[in-house]
């Protein structure tokens, strides 16, 4: 159970996690100790799973994304094959999708001859992938990890 202090206290980290803890205790009107407490049993708990460096895909030449959709034999090991396509570095996100029944993967690129490539000899190259469609993204007017955090019952 996460109480009304603590849910506050992952509001704050989820917009700023590198805001500094003497900042988010006077926010929440807590002690810093008592703060650094919270946020290190949050993440004992593994409700704060990490934290991550956004980094400008453009910067480093990975400003295309592609969205493919990914069959699989129908005998295959769809559990092996979506360990497989996680472990990619090029893979951001692979995901188990219903209605297609196939994996939704996105991956980044420099140019869709990258993609290509990547295509083949990241996703193509794994045993009882049988077939795969790919759309590119031709703008992104928001792209984020966070969601709405909200009382729910998960709180005490």
């Amino acid at each position: 159970m996460i109480d009304g202090i603590s849910l506050e206290i992952l509001r704050i980290l989820r917009e700023k996690a590198r805001i500094p803890n003497v900042e988010v205790a006077r926010q929440v009107g807590m002690a810093p100790s008592a703060v650094l407490e919270r946020i290190r049993k949050l993440e004992k708990q593994k409700i704060i799973e990490g934290y991550e460096v956004r980094l400008d895909s453009k910067f480093f030449d990975k400003g295309l994304i592609a969205f493919i959709t990914v069959k699989t034999d129908e005998n295959a090991d769809e559990i092996e094959i979506g360990k497989k396509l996680a472990r990619r570095p090029h893979v951001q996100e692979v995901h188990y999708v219903a209605g297609e029944d196939a994996f939704l993967v996105k991956l980044r690129g420099s140019d869709t001859e990258e993609i290509g490539r990547l295509i083949r000899e990241t996703i193509k190259s794994i045993n009882g992938v049988q077939l795969t469609k790919t759309a590119i993204v031709m703008s992104t007017y928001k792209e984020t990890a966070q969601f709405p955090i909200d009382d729910g019952d998960k709180t005490s």
